[in-house]
């Protein structure tokens, strides 16, 4: 017991970033916002009847330990997009994960876009993230979760990196969309033709609508590199690979203006 009570106790990164919204005058308005900790949320001004919000983690990154939770409600009607500051980076860890939970609900004829920014995986960096989604029978939904592995211009592969990625998107209580991706550091998840075969980078994208089917085509219309997209019901799903993280964000970012609401970008995303 002594010598466990000499081991240093690192500081560790706690945020929780919370936001509702009511449709008032034909706009989305902010009705909640809670902020703790590292989370942080900024609303930057829109020409249009939607709510664009910004997601911050004013730590500057995530390690081991760290814990970062973000909730959001888009109100029966509402059109709400997120987005992140910048990317984020997982730095190495010393043993534990770094946790990222996203908790979305979409009300009765809602549409929310989830577009973070790309999150890169630094060598021994470990990350467990989780998504969960509550749609409404008639809501919309469109999101991306990009990552990269290591820093390209400084060499850094990160074939160490561990990442832990959970879905989970409901639709009036009934899951309709599952999916798990792993990475353990096994070179034969990084370089298997089956898997990432030598990829540096790699995404997936998902629309829910009553309008998947119609908007298959003009998506592969736009799909260039190793990507490709398919469509399951009211799921069109894309997924794409690429040997950096400029490449992979030159293959998403005509798929992000296509599917989103605004028809655009983002503003932070663009280069």
């Amino acid at each position: 017991m002594t010598a466990a009570l000499a081991l240093p106790r690192h500081q560790r990164a706690r945020g929780t970033g919370r936001i509702g919204t009511q449709v008032l005058d034909g706009r989305t308005r902010l009705t909640t916002l809670y902020q703790e900790g590292c989370a942080k949320i900024r609303l930057p001004h829109t020409h249009d009847p939607s709510l664009q919000a910004v997601l911050i983690n004013t730590a500057g990154g995530l390690t081991g330990g760290d814990d970062v939770a973000w909730e959001a409600t888009a109100a029966p009607g509402a059109r709400l997009a997120l987005t992140t500051q910048a990317c984020e980076r997982v730095y190495r860890s010393l043993g534990d994960d770094a946790r990222v939970r996203t908790r979305l609900e979409v009300g009765a004829g809602a549409r929310l876009d989830w577009l973070p920014q790309e999150t890169i995986l630094y060598e021994g960096g470990r990350l467990s993230r989780s998504l969960e989604v509550e749609l409404a029978p008639d809501a919309s939904f469109f999101a991306i979760e990009a990552i990269i592995l290591g820093r390209e211009a400084m060499g850094e592969a990160a074939r160490g990196a561990r990442l832990t990625d959970s879905w989970r998107i409901r639709r009036g209580g009934r899951l309709i969309h599952a999916e798990a991706t792993r990475l353990s550091a096994d070179p034969l998840e990084r370089d298997g033709l089956s898997l990432l075969a030598g990829a540096g980078a790699f995404a997936t994208l998902l629309y829910v609508g009553a309008d998947a089917e119609r908007r298959l085509d003009p998506v592969r219309a736009l799909l260039t590199g190793e990507a490709a997209a398919s469509v399951v019901g009211e799921r069109l799903i894309i997924r794409a690979m690429a040997p950096s993280g400029l490449a992979l964000r030159r293959t998403v970012t005509p798929i992000i203006a296509a599917l989103s609401g605004a028809g655009t970008l983002p503003r932070l995303w663009h280069l």
